[in-house]
Parts: structure tokens; sequence; C-alpha cells
């Protein structure tokens, strides 16, 4: 599984991570289906679900997922995973620290 830079994000904000396929993906082959799981890589949260906001999206050869929320100073681990026109599952993975709001 591949690694991408997820920049930190504050707990209040909603943003877009995109997980670009373009390196693992044959000429002509597309993106049939996605998804995005997210789980506790360090720290402490009982429902690492909830920072994904909705379903992924693509286009051309990019998933895009929004997040949410999430705990201060928990690190989670992004997983995106397709399979694609050829029939391949592919994945890409990162992390995403989130910092607290200001006060």
């Amino acid at each position: 599984m591949n690694e991408i830079q997820i920049p930190p994000k504050l707990v209040g904000e909603t943003a877009t991570v995109k997980f670009d396929f373009i390196s693992k993906l044959a000429v002509g082959e597309t993106i049939s289906t996605k998804s995005t799981v997210a789980t506790v890589y360090s720290g402490v949260d009982a429902t690492p679900s909830a920072v994904i906001s909705g379903a992924a999206s693509s286009s051309g050869t990019v998933v895009s997922q929004l997040v949410t929320v999430g705990t201060a100073g928990v690190i989670y681990q992004l997983v995106c995973t397709i399979t694609t026109s050829a029939g391949q599952t592919l994945q890409l993975a990162g992390l995403l620290v989130i910092r607290g709001g200001i006060v």
C-alpha cells in the first residue's frame, strides 16, 4: 500500500483529502468503485469513522473524500480502496493529524 501526504486539519474544519491513483492505473483503466475508511493510528477515539463525511467521489484518477471533526491530538489513518475497470483492487493510505482549535 502506498502512502500519501495529508496536511493536518483543525478540529472545526471540513477538508477534502485527495488520493491520486494515476501511477497505479494502466492506460485506459478507470475507477469503478471507491471507498475510504478511517482508523486510529495514534491516540484515543472510540468512533474514528466519524472523521469520514459522506461518500468518496472521483474524477479521472483522483478520489476525493471529505473529512470533518475528529479528536484533537489524534492521528487517523485514512485508507482509500478502489476497484478498477480491469478488476484490480488498489489502495492508497495517509495519516491525518487533528489539531485543536484556536482558544
